[in-house]
């Protein structure tokens, strides 16, 4: 069983900065692409960013690009999502996934359980 453990969510004030990790462990598949996704109640998830395995290839949503920082530590199977110059509209919760290299939820195999970060003016 594959499970992804998310941490650093908070609430915070329009401006600051916030660093959410996600570890993954259990019978992980090989090689997976790590990510973020976001969802707002009432609406669908949102692809964030995604990271490759290997070769530190990245893809981010327009509307956290330059924004948010993704990176990976294969070693402590770690992905984590940098947050700065948050914005009341990244007001989400946040899930972890693994899978396959992609910005759509098809390409998720496996998904967090979420985390709130809560944005204020």
């Amino acid at each position: 069983q594959v499970q992804l453990a998310e941490s650093g969510g908070g609430l915070v004030q329009a401006g600051d900065s916030l660093t959410l990790s996600c570890t993954i462990s259990g019978r992980a598949p090989s090689n997976p692409a790590m990510g973020w996704f976001r969802q707002i109640p009432g609406e669908e998830r949102e692809f964030i960013a995604v990271h490759s395995f290997s070769g530190s290839y990245t893809l981010y949503a327009d509307s956290v690009k330059g924004r948010f920082t993704i990176s990976r530590d294969n070693t402590r199977n770690t992905v984590v999502l940098q947050m700065n110059n948050l914005k009341q509209e990244d007001t989400a919760v946040y899930y972890c996934t693994a899978g396959y290299w992609g910005t759509t939820r098809h390409s998720v195999q496996y998904w967090g359980q979420g985390t709130q970060v809560t944005v204020s003016s």
